[in-house]
């Protein structure tokens, strides 16, 4: 998956708005990635994941 487009997904899915599938709990799991692959990242996807992830934790109850 490019950088852009996984970029995009997590936006996405950050939006947090309902579906009829149901809210972000319902249909957003937490964005594991190894160390090697966050190092290869630019700044401001590895924002945008933790915040994925911190949302998940606030939200839906995720543990690290």
């Amino acid at each position: 998956m490019g950088k852009g487009l996984m970029l995009l997904s997590v936006l996405a899915a950050m939006a947090g708005c309902t579906t009829v599938k149901g809210g972000f709990c319902a249909v957003s799991n937490p964005l594991r990635l190894s160390a090697a692959t966050v190092e290869t990242l630019p700044d401001a996807e590895v924002k945008a994941l933790l915040a994925h992830n911190r949302k998940g934790e606030k939200l839906c109850g995720w543990q690290p």
